[in-house]
């Protein structure tokens, strides 16, 4: 069976923070290149730092708007314009898959997140902050620039970035795994993170007649010969149910999920909790959202879930969602209050922010 993807009701906004010199803009290019037939909407602060490969090919619409063969398309722009290009971004004909902040090396993050959880837009949703750290120059950093330690305790998923030149590389993971909130720390070099830790990839050929950046990347060869090598591999559960789940549990489950558990996404049944619908889920780092949905006609109802992290101990999570199986044949009068707690009405905006 075939990973399950929920449908695509709102694109994720990812934040990409860092300090100065840490890797962002070369993250950020290799997920350009790595993005499969995926669509990214890059909105960065500091346009001038940009070098993304290929860019000369795309060719420029003006100093902040740049078109880009792979149909990515690239903003300058100040925390006061953001909801302005998610606006612009979050329409539907750009076929936009996911949407990535390149923050300013001075840049306070917190304040990017605040304005995306705030953020009434129907087209989005919050998909994680990301910090990327210099493995070479943390402790300077930290010297520096001591407000990196609540920016990692913020953080979804921290890259320890240029891990190939430090020469104590083990004792920085160790000192940044220290410093986070369950956050799934992943190490790296020039900026390779698998972009599945932060989007759904299509398949490229979903996308005939297009150039896109594999494209070229492809015929141009690799700058370093590392073509195909990504230096910080995810781990990945899948978990199917033809029993529906115990909305108490789960929400248990959720609620404790452990240390590196990035991303969950998929299906659930409540079965008698709620007949009519099954519960598309969206979870990165500590934001959780639900999108009940009629069930298709004709299908199995199943719940199916994929988990994504860094270091998690799959099997262990594979008992814990099997404990929140249930035959019950009728429902707990409120034991669908946990759930619907993160289910957000597009309309009456009453959902809790987090």
């Amino acid at each position: 069976m075939s990973q399950p993807s929920p449908k695509p009701q709102q694109i994720p906004v990812v934040v990409l923070a860092g300090f100065l010199g840490s890797g962002k803009t070369t993250l950020l290019n290799h997920l350009l290149h790595r993005s499969g037939g995926s669509r990214i909407g890059a909105i960065v602060n500091d346009f001038g730092a940009i070098e993304i490969d290929a860019m000369a090919v795309a060719g420029a619409l003006g100093d902040s708007t740049v078109s880009l063969g792979n149909g990515c398309l690239c903003c300058a722009v100040d925390a006061s314009e953001l909801d302005q290009y998610l606006e612009r971004l979050a329409e539907p004909s750009l076929g936009i898959d996911v949407i990535v902040i390149e923050a300013s090396g001075l840049a306070e993050p917190q304040e990017l997140v605040r304005m995306l959880l705030a953020s009434e837009h129907p087209g989005v949703v919050y998909g994680g902050l990301v910090e990327v750290v210099d493995a070479v120059e943390f402790d300077e950093t930290r010297a520096r620039h001591p407000e990196i330690d609540r920016h990692l305790a913020l953080a979804d998923l921290v890259v320890v970035n240029k891990l190939d030149r430090a020469a104590d590389g083990e004792r920085v993971l160790g000192l940044v795994r220290s410093l986070v909130d369950r956050a799934a720390v992943v190490p790296a070099a020039y900026g390779r993170i698998d972009p599945e830790f932060l989007f759904d990839c299509r398949p490229s050929e979903e996308r005939i007649g297009q150039l896109s950046f594999d494209d070229l990347h492809a015929h141009g060869g690799d700058d370093d010969g590392h073509a195909g090598h990504l230096h910080a591999a995810y781990d990945s559960l899948s978990f199917v149910s033809r029993e529906p789940l115990d909305p108490r549990r789960l929400m248990t489950f959720l609620d404790s999920r452990p240390e590196g558990l990035y991303r969950i996404k998929g299906y659930i049944d409540f079965g008698p909790h709620d007949v009519r619908n099954r519960y598309a889920v969206h979870a990165v780092g500590r934001f959780l959202r639900f999108y009940p949905e009629p069930w298709p006609d004709g299908g199995e109802r199943l719940t199916q879930l994929v988990l994504i992290g860094s270091g998690i101990d799959a099997p262990a999570l594979g008992k814990e969602l099997e404990a929140c199986r249930s035959e019950a044949p009728h429902a707990d009068e409120h034991g669908m209050w946990g759930v619907l707690r993160y289910v957000r009405d597009p309309e009456a905006d009453l959902a809790d922010p987090a």
